[in-house]
């Protein structure tokens, strides 16, 4: 199905998107974001949603920087269409182009010396001039170089006029052409730019809207010199529709960094975070549907509009994430959650009494490292290590009120949750305490900490043996 809005011919184009991430590091949460909401538009229309890693920065580029991105997508539910490509095996193509351009007289090879544009720009700064590539080769004869002098290809921009984008974001931005320098293509050793070898592998995979940061928006008006000179010369070079997406900024307005917390994907996973959760966050930031803060994938893609997304940042709030956490924990399946703690959990873990365990341990949890620090009295060895809060509730008093609550609980025959509460509640009223006042020692006896689920839960949970050996070990401490 053709997108409903854009740029000229892509209104009538099946959708096609593209994320292309770098691997120069991990799969930062603004660009997941950017990809989430190119991979919506594409499922929206019932096109395609294609992946294209930009490895040429051999220097920076990492096998284990692609390996994170790719999980970190497929953590996240975002599964893209045919083959992933990697820009550093198409140098040969974007080079193709680059000659193309230039036996078309759209480009020209640049003898000047790295000497000599360090001399242009510092003549261009004394003189408070922008500084930008002066076209000192483009009219002139190649055969005015020296035999064998390395040149760079740069393209011929137009000298007059102004170039328009219709941005489905940014709404109409323009720039005087006389702002845009006859940029390089092809580099003195022949490798391209990335000017180059991103219109190009866009052009080549038949994107028809390109979907990114607005830190980008520059980057367009350049990119769309190569789509334009290229028309005439070789079939399938249309402009797309461009939406430029406003970055994302901390809590102080400032633009997202390390000092606001983590950057990565990965990191979020580490932290406990459901994909789900994440998911649904990064697609409310800057993004909306009436009043409605949670949608499932499929509530998305048949919702997601990018006219819809806001021209401001949106700023990043992770109390609001881990509020957000919290909803997705407490909905998800008992088992699926049990399988996820037991794996922060380790060998000791036991599955099945996790998912037993489960419905009264997710109910205050905003993470799943709350959530498995919650469930880790289930699996503690005795004798239990206590934390300071716990060890200072265990005085001689309450060891004593422990043992007598130890023998009254060995007379009791029905270790229900209901039985046990009657039982427990009698006592308190011969004691004339609050019920509180018996909990409290025996949370700190049966799991080392002073927060648990319900004490009542906690006694079945464990269970009447190793409930006993608990108090008792405590009691006679």
């Amino acid at each position: 199905m053709a997108s409903s809005d854009g740029n000229g011919d892509t209104s009538t184009r099946p959708v096609v998107t593209r994320f292309a991430p770098s691997p120069t590091g991990f799969l930062h949460i603004g660009n997941a974001r950017t990809g989430l909401f190119s991979w919506l538009y594409a499922r929206h229309f019932g096109g395609k949603a294609l992946l294209r890693i930009e490895d040429t920065d051999k220097k920076r580029s990492t096998q284990e920087a692609i390996d994170v991105i790719l999980d970190g997508l497929d953590w996240l539910g975002l599964e893209f269409d045919g083959e992933t490509v990697f820009q550093s095996e198409r140098a040969g193509r974007h080079a193709e182009v680059a000659q193309k351009l230039l036996d078309a007289g759209k480009a020209y090879k640049c003898f000047a010396t790295t000497e000599e544009l360090a001399e242009m720009r510092e003549a261009q700064r004394a003189a408070k001039q922008p500084m930008r590539y002066d076209g000192r080769w483009r009219d002139r004869d190649p055969s005015e170089a020296a035999s064998g002098t390395p040149y760079t290809i740069r393209i011929k921009t137009p000298e007059g006029g102004e170039t328009v984008i219709e941005d489905a974001v940014q709404g109409r931005v323009k720039v005087d052409n006389r702002e845009i320098d006859d940029f390089i293509l092809l580099r003195a050793d022949g490798s391209p730019t990335y000017m180059l070898a991103v219109v190009v592998d866009d052009m080549d995979m038949g994107c028809t809207h390109i979907i990114r940061g607005d830190d980008h928006l520059n980057n367009a008006f350049r990119q769309i010199q190569v789509i334009d000179a290229m028309q005439g010369v070789e079939d399938g070079w249309e402009r797309p529709t461009y939406a430029h997406v406003p970055l994302i900024h901390g809590n102080d307005g400032a633009k997202l960094s390390k000092r606001h917390g983590a950057l990565g994907v990965r990191d979020y996973r580490e932290m406990g975070i459901l994909p789900e959760a994440l998911f649904n966050y990064l697609l409310r930031l800057g993004w909306g549907h009436g009043d409605q803060e949670e949608f499932t994938m499929e509530e998305a893609i048949a919702l997601f509009d990018i006219s819809a997304v806001n021209k401001g940042p949106s700023r990043f709030d992770m109390k609001k994430l881990l509020n957000m956490n919290g909803n997705y924990i407490r909905a998800a399946d008992d088992a699926r959650l049990a399988g996820l703690v037991a794996e922060k959990i380790g060998s000791d873990a036991d599955v099945a009494l996790l998912t037993e365990a489960m419905p009264v341990l997710k109910t205050r949890a905003r993470d799943l490292n709350e959530l498995t620090e919650g469930a880790s009295f289930l699996f503690k060895q005795r004798p239990l290590e206590m934390d300071e809060k716990a060890a200072g509730l265990l005085d001689d008093g309450a060891r004593a009120t422990l043992s007598t609550i130890s023998a009254r609980l060995k007379g009791e025959t029905d270790w229900t949750i209901e039985a046990l509460e009657a039982n427990l509640k009698a006592y308190a009223e011969e004691l004339e305490l609050g019920l509180g006042k018996l909990a409290q020692p025996l949370r700190a006896a049966l799991t080392g900490q002073t927060t648990s689920p319900g004490i009542f839960d906690v006694l079945v949970l464990l269970g009447r043996e190793e409930s006993l050996a608990r108090i008792d070990a405590q009691a006679a401490a």
